[in-house]
């Protein structure tokens, strides 16, 4: 694995990865990933078998953390509709 990506985030099936790249990119980040092999082929996602890391360019690491540190403190929900 090229040195200049790093590890962000690691997502536990393909849902949570679909979703943690996607905001990324949203956010002028790319994303690469790294994984278990058994999830695409069999769908396993129990006990770190769905297990996949995402990556991001070195130089966009501290931002990428920051916006999923946002998400997961609820800075970024949107508010509820009556």
């Amino acid at each position: 694995m090229n040195s200049e990506w790093v590890v962000v985030f690691t997502a536990q099936g393909e849902f949570e990865e679909n979703q943690v790249c996607a905001f990324l990119n949203a956010h002028g980040i790319s994303t690469r990933v790294a994984g278990e092999a058994l999830r695409k082929t069999h769908g396993f996602v129990l006990d770190g078998l769905g297990e996949v890391t995402i990556l991001v360019p070195r130089a966009r690491a501290a931002e990428a953390r920051e916006l999923i540190d946002r998400v997961e403190r609820g800075d970024l929900a949107l508010p509820d509709q009556e």
